[in-house]
């Protein structure tokens, strides 16, 4: 197999938006107060051991019943138009893949894929998916009425791996079992091919893991925010990331030239593995 192919996978929430999707979506639309509501969650996961992602969603259609609104898949779809992105995201992906193209003389393909604990059913209405080779994250269940009615699927911090794995397999499909040994030289997509990029401690099994494999990892941050910039610097002393940057997409930012620099890093190793394949011929 030809080992040509480059991922860059993104955390969602605080990695390519601001804010997390519920505060421009589903937390307005119930009226709820979004700190006062994540505080309760996190108040109920410390007294009872549970896990945040599934009491946010059991927590969020208790309010909707007790407001007598029904949240359907549709409706979820919708609230993904409403999202707002960090500067130059909008552009970040046809940028990239131009790069690629151009410096890799059209040899080598890049794939891009969102791993997010955050709704499938929102991230599949956003205005990038277009651009994106796949998205994983948190389902609900639907009645024959097409109403949310329990969570199917929660995606959380070590779970988020899984997912690493199915890209480095190429079983992307949830049915598709990824437990089976795959010699590293039949996976269509090897570690050291990914660069992952999130914006703090909930991403560190993911950026853990590829690190470990020899791949790449970015953090990002917002700059007015002390806390997540003092995250990011720790997760560099602690060689969980190549680099940090603020969270600016553009052509002109710090965090374009730094995955450049990495693109540019894989992309010579994938060229020289292919001459030697040449070679051998």
């Amino acid at each position: 197999m030809i080992q040509n192919k480059i991922a860059i996978i993104y955390d969602f929430d605080g990695t390519l938006t601001p804010k997390t999707m519920q505060e421009y979506t589903l937390l307005p639309k119930l009226g709820i107060n979004s700190k006062s509501f994540w505080e309760k969650i996190v108040k109920e996961a410390h007294d009872t051991g549970g896990e945040n992602m599934m009491i946010y969603m059991r927590q969020l259609l208790e309010h909707a019943k007790e407001k007598n609104i029904k949240i359907s898949k549709h409706e979820f779809y919708k609230m993904g138009k409403d999202i707002k992105y960090y500067q130059g995201v909008n552009e970040w992906f046809n940028n990239i893949n131009k790069y690629v193209k151009k410096l890799s003389n059209n040899e080598i393909q890049i794939y891009h894929y969102i791993i997010s604990a955050g709704h499938l059913e929102i991230l599949e209405g956003i205005s990038i998916k277009k651009h994106i080779q796949k998205i994983f994250a948190s389902e609900y269940f639907y009645d024959r009425s097409k109403h949310a009615r329990f969570p199917k699927i929660v995606v959380t911090d070590t779970t988020k791996t899984q997912y690493l794995f199915r890209i480095n397999k190429g079983k992307e499909k949830l049915a598709e079992s990824i437990n089976e040994h795959m010699p590293e030289e039949q996976r269509p997509i090897p570690f050291d091919n990914m660069i992952y990029v999130g914006d703090g401690l909930t991403d560190v099994p993911s950026m853990a893991l590829i690190k470990k494999e020899g791949g790449h990892s970015i953090a990002v941050y917002q700059k007015k925010l002390k806390e997540q910039v003092s995250i990011c610097k720790n997760l560099s002393k602690a060689k969980r990331v190549d680099f940090i940057a603020e969270a600016d997409y553009r052509k002109s930012s710090d965090f374009y030239k730094k995955t450049c620099l990495l693109l540019n890093y894989v992309i010579s190793k994938i060229r020289y593995n292919l001459e030697l394949k040449r070679k051998d011929k």
